[in-house]
Parts: C-alpha cells; sequence; structure tokens
C-alpha cells in the first residue's frame, strides 16, 4: 500500500528502510522524502516506524 502517495512511497519501501538501519523519521525523509509534500503520510510512516523498531527490538531481546 502506499503510504505517500504525493512520492510514490509504499509501506514495502519504509520497512525495507528500516530493516537497513533507518531508526528515524528524519532518515526516512532523507531516504524518501516522506512529508516533504503535503504531510498527510506522515503519521502513518511514523505508525510503520514504531511497530517495526519495536518488532526489531523484541526479536533482539528474543536471541539475547
Amino acid at each position: 500500500m502506499y503510504v505517500c502517495i504525493c512520492n510514490q512511497v509504499s509501506d514495502r519501501a519504509i520497512k525495507a528502510s528500516i530493516q537497513e538501519g533507518a531508526t528515524t523519521m528524519r532518515a526516512l525523509y532523507k531516504e524518501h522524502s516522506i512529508g516533504s509534500q503535503c504531510g498527510k503520510c506522515c503519521q502513518c510512516a511514523k505508525k510503520l516506524l514504531n511497530n517495526e523498531l519495536i518488532k526489531i527490538a523484541e526479536t533482539q531481546f528474543q536471541v539475547a
């Protein structure tokens, strides 16, 4: 699904960026220009970011 229609950024692209090391909205902005146009995508992108970071943290906690 598209998260940012203005810049044609999908949830898959955002998740891939997070898996590659993006941990902030600023990092997503630099890579995908999230929120640079109308800004309606910011809330959804932030939820995706938080959920993915929680998943990563839980995975690392289970391994340790």
